[in-house]
């Protein structure tokens, strides 16, 4: 915690009772002090504070309205009511009103300095409650989504069927796959999932740095290593150690991993002894490590020893039922996260995204959905909304020929020319017309032709 002093305001148009309180209180807190509530309410507004000394009796607006006030729009504010006389009553009603405590002006001064000490670790307790809220529901965002395929449920039944035993695993896939968020999904399963949990991105590390961030080193070990520092083996002792992009590793290194692997010790750089280690690996990676052996780049019997149970992430494109239960996931994140209400795609919306060919995969499909939110004032998001480079996907031609495709591409441009002019006029095929300088014959044969009919329907509707 950190060791600024605590903001008290105290207030009370007793101006002795303010020299007093602030007295008792200013060794060890910042204490700021005001006459009425309604001074007292554009200090909280400002100033960072924690607690508040507040007399139930003031000149116009009364210290319940204040404390009402305080706890509708700065809830983390611990309030201790004062009163000059002892009502129960009026004690009853503070607590009701979310004050942590009521006492009269008649009070020990010890007894007020230990209140005010607990109210102050009452909101410490508070603040570390929202902390671990935010972090489970960071943790919550890595979630691995399963969505209805049937390749994907599988994964799921196998991964609960390996999720006690110790055997490595070899997760294979593309980048964007989720391969690290399914790592963790098995480390849950574990059935000690507050064991550590250590990830390593191979491709990420320096080439220089690889060892000791594996292996740690000792002081001295090279220039720069001035003092020990244990590698991720040994922090993943007791739990998983994950390794994406094994394929990257260097051929001296991998050698030191399969031992580690085999004998369940290493040595950290510049060490000369070994250390135990205890771990569950997952290692992962987007190559063809049947190739990589053939070509000399990865050691045969290190592949063997980490292929005991592989498990292959399809990529998306192979998956594409799965689209709008991952999407409307992502919908309801970003939703939170920029206080958006949109409700989700629309089906012609999943139509394009399930022919798109997503190289990025899941990564990819967040990333679509987080601008999307992130730019859309509407409900529903639209096919409109989507980047052109989606609806270049829809394009399918139907022979060799390029006056097919051609002819293909000149409609998606059209298609979409007309979406953002219906909406621009509110779904008012007849204003549109206008707006686009063309006869009303010709906006509807091109509507029917294109197939977008129903959209302005449902725009007008709105």
């Amino acid at each position: 915690m950190s060791h600024k002093p605590k903001t008290v305001l105290v207030v009370d148009d007793d101006e002795g009772m303010r020299d007093t309180l602030t007295a008792i209180l200013k060794r060890d807190y910042r204490v700021l002090r005001v006459a009425t509530g309604e001074a007292a309410l554009p200090i909280l507004s400002r100033e960072d504070v924690d607690l508040m000394l507040l007399d139930v009796r003031l000149p116009g607006i009364s210290g319940f309205e204040v404390l009402r006030i305080v706890k509708e729009n700065y809830s983390l504010v611990e309030v201790i009511m004062i009163s000059a006389i002892s009502e129960i009553e009026t004690a009853v009603q503070a607590m009701k009103h979310g004050a942590y405590h009521y006492i009269t002006k008649d009070f020990d001064y010890d007894q007020l300095r230990s209140l005010v000490r607990h109210a102050g670790e009452r909101q410490d307790l508070n603040r570390q409650v929202l902390t671990l809220s935010a972090q489970v529901a960071e943790q919550g965002e890595r979630e691995f989504i399963v969505g209805p395929s049937k390749v994907m449920r599988e994964i799921v039944d196998l991964v609960k069927k390996i999720g006690k035993l110790s055997a490595t695993v070899l997760v294979l896939g593309e980048s964007g796959t989720g391969k690290e968020l399914l790592a963790r999904m098995i480390h849950r399963e574990s059935g000690e999932p507050d064991a550590p949990f250590i990830a390593v991105n191979l491709a990420a590390i320096p080439r220089d740095l690889t060892e000791s961030t594996l292996f740690g080193h000792e002081r001295g070990a090279f220039t720069g290593a001035h003092r020990q520092q244990l590698g991720k083996f040994e922090l993943a002792s007791g739990g998983t150690l994950f390794l994406d992009e094994i394929g990257d590793l260097r051929l001296d290194l991998q050698s030191k991993l399969l031992r580690a692997i085999q004998e369940g010790e290493i040595e950290r750089v510049g060490g000369s002894k070994p250390i135990k280690t205890e771990f569950r690996l997952i290692a992962a990676t987007n190559l063809d490590l049947d190739k990589a052996v053939k070509e000399g780049r990865f050691r045969e019997d290190l592949y063997y020893r980490i292929n005991v149970i592989p498990i292959k992430l399809p990529p998306l494109r192979e998956r594409p039922e799965d689209i709008p239960q991952l999407a409307d996931f992502f919908v309801r994140r970003y939703n939170t996260r920029f206080r958006k209400q949109i409700q989700g795609l629309s089906d012609s919306t999943f139509a394009v995204l399930k022919k798109y060919w997503w190289p990025g995969n899941i990564r990819e499909l967040e990333n679509l959905i987080e601008r999307l939110v992130a730019m859309s004032d509407k409900d529903y998001i639209s096919e409109e909304d989507l980047p052109l480079d989606l609806h270049f996907a829809q394009l399918e031609p139907q022979n060799d020929h390029s006056e097919s495709l051609f002819e293909d591409a000149s409609n998606t441009f059209e298609r979409s020319f007309i979406l953002r002019a219906l909406e621009k006029c509110g779904g008012n095929v007849t204003a549109t017309a206008e707006y686009l300088g063309i006869p009303l014959s010709t906006l509807k044969y091109k509507m029917d032709k294109l197939d977008v009919r129903q959209l302005a329907k449902r725009l007008r509707g709105a």
